[in-house]
């Protein structure tokens, strides 16, 4: 992979982490405990259903800001965008758009 090509990944890492980082933010505010006054029945259910997909929307959110991280610590070496299965190169599209790729599409995929 290029120099060049790294610095491009670098930059969407780094661009996706502080969206991310921003999505998080958002996604604390909406995932708050309700106040057990706020409402009753089918509207309180409803917000506790609301802030149960928020939970698992923020939990997947924090799992990509760690994959990203390490992705970012590992960008520089060698061995980054080697598929860890059978080690082919990972296409350089693919790592643009899931620069957390440790895996080729076709091994991503089950072949």
């Amino acid at each position: 992979m290029l120099n060049e090509q790294k610095e491009q990944i670098k930059k969407k890492i780094l661009e996706d982490l502080d969206s991310l980082n921003q999505e998080i933010l958002e996604l604390c505010e909406k995932t708050k405990p309700i106040p057990p006054d706020c409402c009753l029945g089918d509207l309180r259910f409803e917000m506790m259903h609301e802030q149960d997909v928020f939970e698992k929307v923020l939990h997947e959110a924090q799992i990509r800001v760690n994959k990203l991280k390490y992705a970012l610590s590992k960008v520089d070496k060698e061995s980054y965008g080697f598929c860890m299965e059978c080690e082919d190169e990972i296409l350089f599209a693919r790592l643009l758009i899931l620069p957390e790729s440790l895996y080729c599409t076709e091994c991503a995929s089950g072949k």
